[in-house]
């Protein structure tokens, strides 16, 4: 069954720090690049951070520099390291892949407070 569970959102204030982990089933997992997304209210998801197999990895402009993207093959886990949060950053966040995506999970919201 192909399923994605994030975790570890929450409340933080402006230039704090969250980690975000994302579980992947293996099927998902072994045949893409893996991505965070995220959805503000009243925006489209865009994606943020991506990581191939290879791990490389690429970033939105807006989170250049503060957020980094990791991915461990072994437990099928991607995470999204975020520092210097701003509240601009408040959003549901979502992971999925790149190329084949599955259905979407139910995300977990940051809070970014100023």
């Amino acid at each position: 069954q192909v399923q994605l569970v994030e975790s570890g959102g929450g409340l933080v204030q402006a230039g704090g720090s969250l980690r975000l982990s994302c579980s992947a089933s293996r099927l998902i997992f072994s045949i893409n690049t893996m991505g965070w997304y995220r959805q503000a209210p009243g925006k489209q998801r865009e994606l943020v951070a991506h990581i191939t197999g290879g791990g490389f990895t690429n970033y939105a402009d807006s989170v250049k520099g503060r957020f980094t993207i990791s991915r461990d093959g072994a437990k099928n886990m991607v995470y999204l390291q975020m520092n210097s949060l701003k509240p601009e950053d408040t959003a549901v966040y979502y992971c999925n892949g790149l190329e084949s995506p599955a259905r979407w999970g139910q995300g977990t919201q940051v809070t970014v407070s100023s």
